[in-house]
């Protein structure tokens, strides 16, 4: 009786830890950013004019994918990508939808904690037809951010973000 007692609850026990939602062994490297809201200053930023992005990751398709949304001050940019793993090229790869009326068309590859990605721009008005970007989980558990484009056949530096997890934060379109 005692042994059938003990046996119920472990099993009760264990029945009360959630197993981990399941992803695509390939994405498995970008887990340690799903299911956070993450919310950043540009470096660029000033005082008088700050400029804060918030994005959220989040897993979807039955965890072959991971979706990224995010709205720069509450609505004024604001973009949603989806990661795939692509069996034929053997890479992360995504689509980037923005407010602004482009999109992207990229591939990301991870680096230790680092997450670089390539993408082609199609669409921009500003003449920007490339983006280059590391994304970083940094060891004081904050991720940073940074790009540089390719504009008129020359790179540029992009924007520098750092963010810190702001599970309170929305994304937010207008």
């Amino acid at each position: 009786m005692m042994r059938s007692i003990t046996l119920i609850l472990l099993m009760g026990t264990f029945a009360g830890v959630a197993a981990e939602p399941s992803l695509s062994p390939q994405l498995e490297p970008l887990r340690p950013f799903i299911g956070k809201t993450w919310k950043g200053t540009f470096a660029s930023s000033k005082p008088e004019k700050p400029m804060h992005d918030v994005a959220r990751w989040e897993r979807v398709l039955n965890g072959k994918g991971v979706r990224i949304v995010h709205s720069v001050n509450d609505g004024a940019y604001g973009g949603e990508s989806v990661i795939i793993w692509n069996r034929k090229n053997e890479r992360m790869e995504f689509h980037y939808y923005t407010t602004a009326g482009f999109f992207t068309e990229g591939f990301m590859r991870m680096e230790g904690k680092k997450l670089i990605s390539n993408e082609k721009v199609v669409g921009s008005n500003e003449g920007v037809t490339e983006v280059k970007a590391t994304i970083e989980l940094l060891p004081n558990g904050k991720m940073q951010a940074q790009s540089e484009f390719l504009k008129n056949g020359q790179w540029e530096p992009g924007h520098k973000i750092l963010y810190e997890e702001a599970p309170g934060a929305e994304v937010k379109f207008r």
